[in-house]
């Protein structure tokens, strides 16, 4: 994953919405979605909490419960 598809991971991890994504970093909702669609691709899950799921077990965030 990219330093800005973590950033968004991070965010959802937090159950940050879309939106407010968006605001934190400064960039467009649109652009939000394609780092969302691009983190499901290369973790191969289909929505956004297995990609929490899948992102936590490989060390990539730290998991829910830190």
């Amino acid at each position: 994953l990219s330093p800005r598809e973590c950033e968004v991971l991070v965010q959802l991890a937090r159950g940050s919405t879309t939106s407010e994504i968006a605001d934190d970093l400064i960039i467009s909702k649109n652009t939000v979605k394609t780092h969302i669609r691009r983190i499901l691709r290369k973790l191969e899950v289909s929505n956004r909490a297995e990609a929490v799921g899948r992102a936590a077990a490989l060390g990539l965030i730290p998991p829910a419960d830190q």
